[in-house]
């Protein structure tokens, strides 16, 4: 094989120079980059060296069409804010490497129309799958129709059990935010969440209950406190909570925006956090987490990870195999609000 390339310096080199300087058809050259298996090892190693030689890059869409795929996919998200779809993009662009993947972001508002007409549009696209984001942990339905590429839903699940969904583990994160505060000397523990009609609190306030009945202990006032998820009920809840059982010691909240209501009540009412009383949230939604007055401690759901999972998976469907669903756990993140009694 000739050692110098024979390539105008006025263009980048192609296939066809990679296949000459090689001394094989174009087609083999094409066949050995792309790793076809048809290429005996020793031919393959010289197309390979022919193109590092000659700063060969394979073209992304040349490659995608030999294999039948473009390159591209889909997410679709009811996440109005982007408070969970931001982080799970993410994660999903992490997991297909920078450049390799291109992502198409489209937002349904929640609406089952205007997601069937984003889901028609990507497919016109080629797109080579879909990530379906929701905005709260219930089942949805899957995706009308006949999808003809693989389809991952993230943070809610689809409904159907068939289908491949990353989703958190809720019920563990509540049960892990009771844990800390027992680790931290607490005994009179109190729960203030959000609207009982989402799964999201339900789980949440199910695995604070066993971890309480675990440790021979029940919530305060003997039940979640549900309302919204918003820092208006935190307020209310605090200041009903703090007159009827004073004796509270912790309160473990359904979400950073409950808890930044707690903790502006328990500071009006003179209450020292955490000295007398702990406030853990659950998001860690830094806007909200990092700035509070003290900084709250929260249950991270380790979105960005669940995006990349989704995206492996996907990744993976779209090769041919077929991914499972799986669940997550969280991970506390500590800051002033829960400081162990001493």
């Amino acid at each position: 094989m000739s050692t110098e390339p024979e390539v105008p310096t006025n263009r980048p080199p192609t296939l066809t120079d990679v296949a000459r300087l090689a001394g094989v058809s174009v087609a083999t050259a094409s066949k050995a980059i792309n790793g076809r298996g048809e290429v005996r090892a020793a031919t393959r190693v010289r197309v390979l060296e022919a193109a590092e030689l000659l700063s060969f890059a394979p073209n992304a869409l040349a490659r995608g069409l030999l294999s039948g795929r473009t390159g591209t996919v889909g997410l679709l998200t009811s996440d109005l804010e982007g408070r969970f779809s931001i982080p799970i993009l993410m994660g999903v662009e992490d997991a297909f490497g920078a450049g390799q993947v291109s992502v198409f972001l489209c937002d349904a508002r929640g609406d089952a129309i205007r997601e069937q007409h984003h889901v028609r549009a990507l497919l016109s696209r080629r797109v080579d799958g879909l990530i379906v984001v929701g905005s709260r942990t219930d089942p949805r339905p899957p995706l009308a129709g006949n999808i003809p590429v693989p389809v991952v839903y993230v943070y809610d699940p689809s409904a159907n059990p068939d289908d491949i969904s990353i989703t958190v583990d809720n019920v563990g994160g509540g049960r892990l935010a009771i844990e800390h505060l027992l680790a931290c000397g607490r005994r009179n523990i109190a729960h203030i969440t959000g609207d009982a009609g989402f799964q999201a609190a339900r789980d949440r306030a199910e695995g604070a209950a066993a971890a309480l009945a675990d440790a021979g202990l029940g919530l305060i006032g003997d039940r979640p406190y549900f309302g919204s998820w918003d820092e208006s009920w935190g307020r209310a809840a605090a200041h009903m909570l703090v007159e009827q059982h004073p004796e509270t010691d912790a309160i473990f909240c359904g979400s950073d925006q409950i808890a930044r209501g707690v903790l502006d009540t328990l500071r009006d009412l003179g209450r020292d956090v955490p000295r007398s009383t702990a406030v853990i949230g659950f998001d860690n939604w830094e806007a909200i987490a990092a700035d509070s007055r003290p900084r709250l401690t929260s249950i991270d759901m380790n979105l960005k990870h669940l995006g990349a999972v989704a995206g492996q998976r996907l990744f993976a469907a779209i090769g041919g195999a077929v991914p499972g669903s799986e669940k997550f756990p969280g991970r506390i993140v500590m800051r002033e609000s829960t400081l162990p009694v001493g």
